[in-house]
């Protein structure tokens, strides 16, 4: 029987996915995902990605039920899996979605197209949102997004029979996290996943939290419910981007009418859709920033000194700065953080603990729930300063704490040693007197103390940083690369005419957490 075989990837949903959709019309179908061991060996793999990917895979299997097809989950690195699937049971065609994804995803794909070639069977790789694969630069860029966006959503599968094909052997449940060399234990209070949950919160925030998204997302107390939360979803494909931003529009352009904040709200949450895009471009672009800086005359800048002190205890939450220390602890029971702290994080670590990017982001992507490979190493070179484009931004964990949790909510919520603490003290506790420590009953620095001191003097090892920074972007060869960069990852400002409909709208330098 001739028949396709459609591979899921990061796209867990029936609804506007073309590459099921075109597929379906070619006629009978394998529906097939592969746990590939390859890719949950990688460091920026955790527990909680793959808890959340079956979570995702179950809501699947009951789409495609309801469709009259079946979804096929195999234990196998893709390559190996269409191999063995092609010598018993050889199929014409494969149909995927196209796939920005980390270098294992990548040489993976490589792989596949190579096998493809050899086997004379055509690969169907369909775009999955505004991403653009092979341009040199962003000239027209945004323009096409918005063109991508604004098209009719590939055919539902809720509108048509398929026939379904099975695999010709029976293949075992889907292994446990453990199998896998996942070590993690997973976030006891994550999301979770697939894409029942993730319609939810595209519900309720269209219809009510958007109201608090513009002066909200900032606030790691307030942030919670005035983000969308959808980030998880977009990240696995729960929900395309696509029938967000369309959701999104509908709504704005009623009826019934929206009220003002409802509206500014929306406004400014689609622009971030387009960023969201907009960031995963440059790893589409450019591979090889997940391990290079952009800027090529930055290496050197920090690479060789790596102070493991400084890392162990970033990663602990023991910096001895209670808002930095709140949002690890934070990340390592919800998986989430707003963009504000998350920004924070990565400049405290890049500048007053001097460390390089890569260990960093390797870490935060094991604690990030959404983890997305294009926007988080674009995001990390972006805070520590080593795209050569951006403006260095330098965030003061002290002068963050007073201004996005002036009354200390979060950081007593998340750090239960520092409830009984003075709010004169709250933010700088190393500064309390003894007799103070006593009354609160806590110690703060030395062995076993309930709280740190600081690993460095912040204001001393910032200054330092920002001069090490200025002075190599100060340099004739450094300043001459620039153009080139600008050239291939700029944005071209080309959406700044919406920013009128949207005045929430951020710079790229301050893209927000959806």
């Amino acid at each position: 029987m001739s028949y396709s075989v459609v591979w899921f990837k990061r796209d867990l949903r029936i609804h506007d996915h073309a590459a099921l959709a075109q597929a379906v019309a070619a006629g009978p179908v394998l529906c097939v995902f592969c746990i590939e061991p390859a890719l949950w060996r990688q460091a920026d793999a955790a527990t909680q990605h793959y808890r959340f990917m079956i979570e995702s895979l179950r809501d699947l299997w009951t789409s495609l039920r309801s469709v009259g097809l079946q979804l096929q989950v195999v234990t196998e690195d893709a390559p190996d899996f269409l191999a063995r699937l092609y010598a018993a049971a050889p199929f014409t065609a494969l149909y995927s979605h196209q796939e920005t994804g980390n270098d294992a995803s990548f040489q993976r794909d490589r792989a596949v197209a190579q096998w493809c070639r050899r086997h004379q069977l055509a690969w169907h790789e369909l775009p999955q949102f505004g991403v653009q694969r092979g341009r040199a630069n962003r000239d027209a860029w945004s323009r096409h997004w918005h063109r991508q966006m604004g098209s009719p959503q590939a055919e539902t599968a809720d509108s048509y029979r398929a026939q379904s094909v099975a695999l010709p052997w029976a293949e075992p449940p889907p292994p446990d996290a453990e199998a896998l060399g996942l070590a993690q234990a997973d976030k006891p209070a994550r999301q979770l996943g697939g894409r029942v949950a993730g319609m939810q919160l595209l519900r309720s925030f269209i219809q009510s939290r958007s109201r608090q998204y513009r002066g909200g997302i900032s606030s790691p107390l307030r942030a919670v419910d005035a983000c969308s939360r959808l980030s998880p979803y977009l990240a696995w494909g729960c929900l395309s981007v696509r029938e967000v931003w369309q959701s999104v529009e509908l709504a704005r352009n009623g009826p019934p009418p929206l009220e003002a904040k409802q509206m500014a709200g929306l406004a400014a949450f689609g622009s971030r859709l387009h960023w969201h895009c907009h960031f995963i471009q440059k790893l589409e672009s450019e591979p090889s920033i997940e391990f290079a800086n952009m800027h090529r005359g930055y290496d050197g800048l920090r690479e060789s000194e790596h102070n493991p002190a400084h890392f162990a205890a970033l990663v602990a939450g023991r910096t001895g700065w209670p808002l930095v220390d709140a949002c690890v602890a934070m990340l390592r029971q919800t998986g989430w953080l707003n963009f504000r702290m998350r920004a924070m994080l990565v400049s405290v670590a890049a500048y007053p603990l001097w460390l390089h990017w890569r260990p960093v982001g390797e870490w935060l992507a094991t604690e990030f729930l959404d983890y997305e490979p294009g926007i988080h190493w674009s995001q990390m070179q972006m805070q520590s300063g080593t795209t050569g484009i951006n403006t260095a931004r330098i965030y003061n964990p002290i002068k963050q704490a007073q201004d996005q949790d002036p009354e200390g909510q979060f950081v007593r919520h998340w750090l239960p040693a520092m409830r009984k603490v003075p709010d004169a003290w709250l933010f700088e506790p190393w500064r309390m007197p003894a007799d103070m420590q006593a009354r609160c009953g806590l110690r703060v620095g030395g062995e076993d103390a309930d709280l740190p001191v600081p690993l460095v003097d912040l204001e001393q090892a910032t200054r330092l940083a920002k001069a090490r920074l200025f002075q190599l972007r100060a340099r004739p060869d450094v300043k001459a690369a620039k153009a080139a960069i600008v050239q291939q990852h700029g944005s071209r400002n080309l959406v700044r005419k919406r920013s009128r409909a949207a005045p929430g709208m951020a710079a790229p330098a301050q893209l927000e957490l959806l």
